[in-house]
């Protein structure tokens, strides 16, 4: 099957993301605003100290610009399929020559790309710039961090397809996408380090696959993991976003069969 008309669609919604320029200086101040914002949070817990339980201030702050950062750059659009449901246009859709799985992640790409470009870089930049970033381990641990955040980015991208394909049954899935937001955003690492959890919920958390989005990709970053560990993690990564990635296409073939078209 032929790439072309799928880098087409990605082009289209690069292109189509610089239109909105002032959308994206409120995302890269907002991406700035929280680091600062968690910055001081965690600049006042930790007060005169510079470290605990062997977490340094500065290992602290390099989780929350990095996550904070690949989170702006990864993008999905959880709305996606529930839209096209919604107006009808999903009848249409499935009568192209291309997959609809294709053009969604193809569409997702094109806008992570512009976001990782335009938002995460210059976000990134800036804080460290005013609050600082513990440098990497070494020019290694960089290559593997990029290669794992693309495998976090899989990781989300997939939770999301399988979480969209629930429209085929639900009015509404606004409410899931809210409650996978919070799981996300807490159980990722990204609010708070998964360094602070009790053991034993670390250890929970480290088997599902919300540690693999930002978490795993900044311990490489840290240098915290060796190069068998790397291999283990990005497998499991790997394993993750296949994994619900399969989830979600059984739920696609059978919510085709039962798909009522509500506009058109």
């Amino acid at each position: 099957m032929s790439l072309i008309p799928y880098f087409a669609y990605a082009k289209k919604s690069f292109l189509g993301r610089s239109a909105y320029r002032f959308d994206h200086l409120m995302g890269i101040f907002s991406t700035c605003l929280q680091v600062f914002i968690y910055w001081n949070i965690y600049r006042a817990l930790y007060g005169q100290r510079t470290e605990v339980d062997g977490i340094t201030m500065a290992m602290v702050t390099t989780n929350f610009i990095l996550s904070l950062g690949l989170r702006e750059a990864f993008y999905t659009d959880d709305g996606y399929l529930s839209r096209k449901i919604r107006d009808g246009s999903i009848a249409t859709e499935l009568l192209h020559p291309i997959s609809f799985k294709g053009r969604m992640l193809a569409e997702n790409l094109g806008n992570a790309l512009f976001n990782l470009i335009f938002r995460f870089a210059p976000a990134v930049l800036i804080s460290v710039c005013i609050v600082g970033i513990q440098p990497p381990a070494d020019a290694e641990s960089v290559a593997l961090f990029m290669v794992s955040a693309v495998l976090g980015y899989g990781v989300l991208w997939a939770i999301s397809f399988a979480c969209q394909m629930t429209a085929f049954w639900l009015m509404n899935t606004w409410s899931l996408f809210t409650v996978k937001n919070v799981f996300v955003g807490i159980l990722s690492g990204s609010m708070i380090p998964l360094w602070f959890m009790p053991e034993w919920m670390g250890g929970v958390l480290k088997a599902t696959p919300f540690s693999s989005i930002y978490f795993t990709p900044v311990q490489i970053y840290l240098g915290q993991l060796s190069l068998k560990e790397i291999g283990a993690r990005c497998a499991v990564q790997l394993l993750w976003a296949a994994g619900i990635f399969l989830l979600g296409d059984f739920l696609w073939r059978r919510g085709q069969k039962k798909l009522v078209v509500q506009g058109g």
